[in-house]
């Protein structure tokens, strides 16, 4: 069981995009956000079975697109994905 199984729960109960600061992503997260998901993009790298992460919002059907500057993250449905 990964830790952001309840990132993917979330993301799977949201239709079209989905907009959130990082904090409230990391409130979503036992434990938080780790200190790379502040600081480098490629943290948010869409694709990456490898990251459990990663992984939490790809299941659930969707891309992140993080501002970094802003603090926030974008989650956008993938095509062809109606959760």
């Amino acid at each position: 069981m990964s830790k952001y199984n309840a990132l993917r729960d979330h993301l799977r109960r949201r239709t079209g995009e989905v907009r959130h600061t990082l904090k409230e992503v990391s409130d979503l997260v036992p434990g938080g956000l780790p200190p790379s998901a502040y600081r480098y993009e490629a943290w948010w790298a869409n694709g990456d079975s490898s990251h459990p992460h990663s992984r939490s919002w790809g299941d659930a059907g969707f891309t992140a697109h993080p501002d970094l500057a802003r603090g926030t993250v974008r989650f956008v449905p993938e095509q062809g994905t109606s959760w």
